[in-house]
């Protein structure tokens, strides 16, 4: 048993003990909603994928990544299809709360970077993107013309 205790011990030095390290990496088209009202926090992957169906209305194989807040607001549970099986993660903040949308039936939808301010236990809602129009056609083709040229 000692033994077992010396490697947990390790455990202080490498990177399970970074902060701010992103945990989760999500390529920028996946959809991620956020489940608003608090869920019960018993529930395990399968329970909580019979609620995206049932609740929200949504399909939990379709790849979008799904969040769970629980009543004292410093727990999340995130669910989503990988394509081989239901991912279940799982955080507690060890001090202070995670910042949640009003709580309200339905979902919000959140972008890949404020998922990574939200799991970190920052402001995510201070985070948006830019509306940035794309340019017309005619323009993409003079930038790369002129990229090429050079």
């Amino acid at each position: 048993m000692r033994g077992a205790w010396d490697r947990c011990r390790g455990l202080s030095d490498g990177a399970a003990r970074r902060e701010g390290g992103d945990v989760i990496t999500v390529p920028a088209g996946i959809r991620v909603l956020v489940a608003t009202k608090p869920v019960d926090f018993r529930r395990g992957a399968d329970s909580l994928a019979a609620l995206v169906c049932e609740q929200l209305k949504h399909d939990p194989f379709s790849g979008t990544i799904y969040i769970f807040r629980s009543k004292r607001a410093d727990r999340l549970k995130i669910l989503t299809w990988d394509g081989s099986g239901l991912v279940l993660f799982w955080k507690r903040l060890e001090h202070g709360a995670f910042r949640w949308p009003p709580i309200s039936d339905g979902v919000m939808r959140l972008s890949a970077s404020q998922l990574a301010a939200l799991v970190d236990g920052m402001d995510w809602s201070r985070l948006y993107a830019l509306d940035i129009a794309q340019p017309r056609r005619r323009e993409r083709c003079d930038v790369l013309n002129h990229l090429c040229m050079s």
